[in-house]
């Protein structure tokens, strides 16, 4: 299995720690990820990369990712979450 770095904060957001979403069966199509307290830039490449997947990235603070993750599995989309704590 691949070896997926920990995140801790936004800052350690990158295309290896997002392995485990690519991996998924059946394939998500919008990853949702909440940064904590605000909503946080992730580097442009390591969005580019998951969209290149055909996965959508949502980045929210961490409140506003767990309430639009629900809405999404409400919807019967195809969603993972990955959250910091506020």
């Amino acid at each position: 299995p691949p070896c997926i770095p920990q995140v801790g904060s936004h800052r350690d957001i990158s295309h290896e720690s997002l392995s485990l979403f690519r991996l998924l069966e059946p394939q998500i199509e919008i990853l949702v990820l909440g940064t904590g307290d605000r909503v946080e830039r992730l580097h442009p490449t390591t969005l580019k990369q998951m969209r290149e997947r055909g996965i959508a990235v949502e980045v929210q603070d961490t409140a506003n990712a767990c309430a639009t993750f629900n809405f999404l599995m409400n919807e019967r989309r195809m969603v993972a979450a990955g959250l910091i704590p506020p």
